[in-house]
């Protein structure tokens, strides 16, 4: 379930595979104060190694999200800690091995913090970005259908976390800098 809080946060509340909250804080809605507090928090976060070859920096995503109109970037929350990161792109669609540009949401920059992990946080994050893309696309009047994302052939944890939170694989996408990759799509539903 998916509610908006005052202070301009997405809820994600407690599931099965977690016992906390998933919050999604939008860093382009946030004033410059509390957007400083959440790009902190941000720059505290750590890649495992496993990690590193599938994903970059998280603050230098977040700061190059902030600066293109198309990106909204976003911190993620558990317990009023910033867990991860994720961005929604509009008109990039095809940078995940997608068909078009405009008809689904790209999902990118999506990690967790290596502290966090191994707690459900990602399949959370996910299906919250969904959620989230599904308003937007109802808020801004577009024509997306769902999320597309694509992920590395070699991530099992990654993949393993879109597939629980109802991603389907659309097939092989050899377009990625670092290898093969799966390209997964989730419509709104």
């Amino acid at each position: 379930m998916l509610e908006h809080d005052s202070d301009k946060a997405f809820l994600i509340a407690s599931d099965h595979d977690y016992a906390g909250d998933v919050w999604l804080i939008p860093l382009k809605r946030l004033d410059a104060d509390a957007r400083a507090v959440q790009l902190g928090a941000v720059a505290d976060m750590s890649i495992g190694d496993e990690q590193r070859e599938f994903v970059g920096d998280p603050l230098r995503m977040m700061l190059l999200a902030l600066e293109e109109e198309s990106r909204l970037p976003y911190v993620i929350e558990s317990g009023g800690v910033g867990a991860g990161v994720l961005t929604l792109q509009s008109g990039a669609a095809s940078l995940a091995g997608w068909a078009d540009d405009d008809s689904a949401w790209l999902l990118r920059g999506f990690l967790i913090d290596a502290g966090s992990q191994g707690r459900g946080l990602g399949t959370m994050a996910a299906r919250a970005a969904v959620a989230e893309a599904r308003k937007l696309t109802a808020r801004l009047g577009g024509e997306q259908s769902g999320v597309v994302l694509s992920v590395n052939e070699r991530n099992p944890a990654g993949l393993a976390a879109y597939k629980k939170a109802g991603f389907m694989d659309r097939g092989q996408y050899l377009g990625g800098n670092s290898g093969p990759q799966r390209t997964m799509f989730k419509a709104f539903g």
